[in-house]
């Protein structure tokens, strides 16, 4: 008895039969640095994501020149912005993929990267909605590329057995990134810098600065910060071993992205797509028009927009820590049930959570406890993560994972501007019941995806 708990207690301490880590102090100094990476370009992406949608109405509305953010043309035009952002980000998810499968995974990260970084900072300068509308695409590229391959290169960096909880891990980059996005808000919101900056500027400079240094304006400056990681990605973080041997075993002759229809894939494809394209555009509708619901709550009348703003942030800390929670809980789902099962079950939570909240009108006090159930189950985002990239051919991996996830955030772009024409009526509670009852037929199509082949065996 005695040897045979020697033998159980000394067992994890070497890598297992398949030459896997079990422990974190048996990760090579590559892993190390491929999993930093990728969380961190996650951590940016939350925050790039975010900038916009706490101060949505309040920033296209100066653009406009409206006198109120409740302006029915304000909300059109936001959610237009919106769905640009959103399409963006699902082109740059199959444009990036294809350029990380061909170029290395690396390489691919430094320029999404780049990319979101450049385009958010420019976003400060922006005169007209429609300049808004084109920095908020453009730098939506970057963030969609970002996803595709950090997923990627962690999966094909990290032990196998160990994903759920990596997904968990590398979800709540994205959750930390969104609430240190609300901090910076808050921060901005409350102390309105534009006086004291301005007043250091030259007389002739001031009545420039004066319409750019203003809150919410110069949320937009924090999405530069990015760009540094680059710096670091460029010296320090090789490109995958498992994609260095596919791309030699294949003579250079990659796959083409039409293969993705063809064979046994296609119908992994296709279920992807439909399950990703249900859940983001319910998603979404809520990331994007909660916010703007909670602004036009009835009790918050003669709030000023700073006041609004803050309330804003602690909402999104409150939905962010829940979710934070919930990507661990998804984790444990899928070590129980396996992936399909615990997609499957999170999606009917959202829709539940949902119908919950928005059924009938909370004011603000009662809201919280529903938009805590709403956080918890988006854990359900974190699955994807993990689930997709292993369920394509190594060299269409990024391709594949990229495509059939982002892609779904064209129709989620297209569900924002849609759900957003309740607002017509002034009724943002109305569009998110309608958007969470989207989460229903995505459970029963989560049902008849597969499981990785090589989660089978671990």
């Amino acid at each position: 008895m005695e040897k045979l708990q020697t033998t159980a207690a000394e067992a994890p301490v070497a890598p297992s039969s398949d030459g896997e880590a079990t422990r974190l102090r048996e990760l090579s100094p590559q892993q190390w640095k491929s999993g930093i990476a990728a969380w961190l370009g996650w951590l940016f992406d939350g925050l790039d994501m975010q900038l916009y949608m706490l101060v949505a109405a309040p920033f296209v509305a100066e653009l406009l020149g409206a006198a109120s953010e409740k302006d029915t043309v304000v909300s059109h035009r936001m959610s237009w912005i919106q769905a640009a952002f959103l399409i963006g980000w699902a082109l740059g998810g199959g444009f990036f993929g294809r350029i990380a499968d061909r170029l290395g995974r690396s390489r691919a990260l430094m320029l999404t990267i780049m990319t979101y970084a450049l385009f958010t900072g420019l976003s400060f300068f922006a005169q007209t909605w429609w300049q808004l509308f084109i920095f908020r695409f453009l730098a939506a590229l970057g963030i969609g590329g970002e996803w595709a391959v950090g997923a990627s290169l962690l999966s094909e960096t990290w032990p196998r057995r160990w994903r759920p909880w990596m997904a968990a891990v590398l979800q709540t980059g994205v959750n930390l990134g969104v609430m240190l996005a609300g901090l910076a808000n808050f921060l901005l919101a409350r102390s309105n810098p534009q006086a004291s900056a301005v007043s250091r500027l030259p007389a002739f400079l001031e009545p420039v600065a004066a319409g750019l240094l203003t809150y919410p304006r110069n949320v937009f400056l924090v999405g530069v910060l990015p760009a540094l990681l680059v710096l670091w990605i460029r010296r320090a973080v090789p490109e995958p071993e498992e994609w260095h041997a596919a791309k030699q075993k294949s003579a250079h002759a990659a796959p083409g992205f039409l293969e993705l229809f063809r064979g046994p894939i296609r119908r992994t494809t296709l279920l992807t797509l439909a399950v990703c394209a249900l859940t983001l555009t319910a998603h979404w509708a809520f990331l994007f028009w909660y916010l703007q619901h909670v602004r036009n709550l009835p009790e918050l009348s003669d709030w000023t927009d700073a006041a609004k703003g803050q309330l804003i942030s602690k909402m999104v800390w409150l939905v962010m820590a829940g979710s934070i929670t919930g990507n661990f809980l998804a984790a444990a789902l899928a070590r129980w049930l396996k992936y399909r099962r615990a997609i499957a079950c999170l999606c009917v939570g959202y829709f539940l959570a949902m119908l919950a909240t928005y059924i009938t009108p909370l004011d603000r006090r009662h809201l919280w406890y529903g938009l805590a159930a709403i956080g918890l189950c988006q854990g359900v985002f974190a699955l994807f993560t993990m689930y997709m990239p292993p369920l394509f051919p190594t060299l269409l991996r990024t391709t594949g994972a990229g495509f059939c996830y982002n892609i779904g955030r064209i129709a989620a772009g297209l569900g924002t501007v849609f759900f957003g024409l309740f607002s017509k009526v002034g009724d943002y509670r109305l569009a998110l019941l309608c958007a969470g009852f989207l989460f229903l037929p995505a459970a029963g199509i989560a049902l008849l995806l597969p499981e990785p082949p090589d989660e089978k065996r671990t």
